[in-house]
């Protein structure tokens, strides 16, 4: 069905060959292929030209990342993801959830120089799900209640 609609959409070989890493890559993500996937959409990449596209297939790059537990190449895609649509909820939860991981995590081992560090993270965490949760009101709850048990959330927040 996805082969039928790429050959009549009225766009260009070069974005509809982007569509086609994209596509594979997705399936292959969905298969557990991450090795796969990546490779897919690094192609997508290098052909894709529109922002929020590939802002879509870097979003999906930090998801292999991120279930891989690798939590700093997580980041840089999502937030790569993030410069080319600010405007995506579901990017800044995630940015949020890595934060708030590597807080609990800082906060854990219970060292001075680890109790400043995890308050800082905490608050990155606090400053993305808030972004999230104006773009998506009714989205993560637990964020929210997380913002306001902490009193990170505030009527102006």
């Amino acid at each position: 069905m996805a082969d039928i609609i790429l050959k009549v959409l009225p766009i260009d070989a070069k974005s509809k060959e982007a569509f086609v890493y994209y596509r594979d890559g997705m399936s292959a993500q969905a298969e557990g292929e991450y090795a796969e996937a990546l490779e897919n959409y690094q192609e997508a990449l290098k052909l894709e030209e529109d922002p929020n596209d590939r802002s879509e297939i870097l979003y999906n790059m930090g998801l292999i990342h991120a279930s891989n537990g690798k939590l700093e190449e997580a980041l840089e895609y999502y937030h790569q993801s993030l410069e080319l649509n600010p405007r995506k909820p579901s990017v800044l939860n995630n940015i949020a959830v890595i934060y708030h991981s590597q807080a609990l995590r800082a906060q854990s081992l219970e060292e001075d120089e680890y109790v400043e560090l995890s308050k800082e993270l905490f608050d990155k965490a606090a400053e993305y799900w808030i972004q999230a949760l104006k773009l998506a009101p009714d989205n993560y709850p637990g964020a929210r209640n997380w913002l306001k048990v902490t009193g990170r959330l505030t009527d102006n927040s």
